[in-house]
């Protein structure tokens, strides 16, 4: 009974879409994503291979959302580039490349939630910093983030799989949004009260976090200029954050639209929120840490010299 279901919901999608030319989305998916594949590579290299950085919590922790964002990043541009064309693709596949979408975006969340924590500590007790999170400690918790995410979508496509039984029909959309949605009709249970309350956890964490920061910080005068650098970094770390969190939010607000009935504006909110609003902070995050932070920009300018260099000697 529910695969049919999957099967005319996911034709009656690619028709809106056919109809309307919103596969046009694949362009500024393109766009933003190949900016963004520019810059991570460098940048997570730079903080890998340099022990002055690789031995800040924060660089690793920097390092493993960059590392997560490329991987959502490409596992996102392959899934709206095939919907984009109505490719029937193998349900094994449709299954990893939702998986594997759910995981990496999981595990970017909890990655800058724990960088948040993470600035906390460092400030709330700077002679034991070291103590209580060493290097060796910070990578344990970045292997456990990464288990931790992929809970909820191994769990999910675990009762997908129950629910769809033995026929696996490929369909002509693979999305996340019509897999929950299709667990929601069968069971009965509101999945996208899931995505609120993560989200809602996380952002309370990171609001405690920076009062605490302010409270701490406010007598040592760093927040006296308008323009100051603390006042600078708590704003563009906070429109960051935000942009993080927001398409969890607009993703559950699908899933509760999508339960009333599938029309042209469903469909173009979730084409916004995959092709848009999912890639704008992925896109600003390397770049906004390149310009703040003098250690990654003098590690980037001398990786990039370096590599102008070889060519430069390998041309002559």
């Amino acid at each position: 009974m529910n695969q049919p279901f999957i099967v005319n919901i996911s034709a009656d999608w690619y028709a809106i879409m056919e109809r309307r030319r919103m596969n046009l989305f694949v362009i500024p998916t393109v766009l933003l994503t190949s900016v963004t594949l520019l810059v991570n590579p460098i940048l997570s290299l730079c903080i890998l291979c340099f022990p002055l950085l690789r031995q800040e919590n924060r660089y690793l922790l920097l390092a493993n959302m960059l590392f997560a964002d490329m991987l959502f990043l490409a596992i996102n541009l392959a899934m709206v580039s095939c919907n984009s064309i109505g490719l029937y693709m193998p349900h094994w596949l449709c299954e990893f490349m939702k998986l594997s979408m759910v995981m990496t975006y999981s595990t970017s969340v909890l990655t800058i939630t724990l960088m948040v924590v993470d600035t906390y500590v460092a400030v709330r007790w700077p002679l034991r910093y070291k103590e209580i999170l060493p290097p060796s400690r910070a990578r344990k918790i970045i292997m456990s983030l990464w288990v931790m995410a992929a809970v909820c979508p191994v769990s999910l496509l675990v009762m997908f799989e129950v629910v769809m039984g033995k026929d696996k029909q490929s369909r002509p959309v693979c999305l996340v949004l019509i897999a929950l949605h299709s667990l929601e009709q069968k069971m009965k249970v509101g999945i996208h009260f899931y995505f609120i309350i993560v989200v809602s956890l996380c952002t309370a964490l990171i609001v405690y976090c920076y009062i605490h920061l302010y409270i701490i910080t406010k007598t040592s005068g760093i927040w006296r200029s308008r323009y100051s650098r603390a006042r600078m970094t708590l704003l563009a770390h906070t429109l960051l954050l935000m942009m993080y969190f927001v398409p969890a939010l607009v993703f559950a607000v699908e899933l509760a639209l999508l339960k009333r009935t599938l029309n042209d504006v469903g469909v173009w909110i979730n084409l916004v929120n995959m092709c848009v609003l999912m890639l704008l902070p992925r896109c600003c995050t390397p770049y906004l840490y390149i310009l703040r932070y003098r250690e990654i920009y003098k590690t980037f300018q001398h990786v990039l010299w370096k590599k102008r260099h070889q060519s430069q000697r390998g041309a002559a």
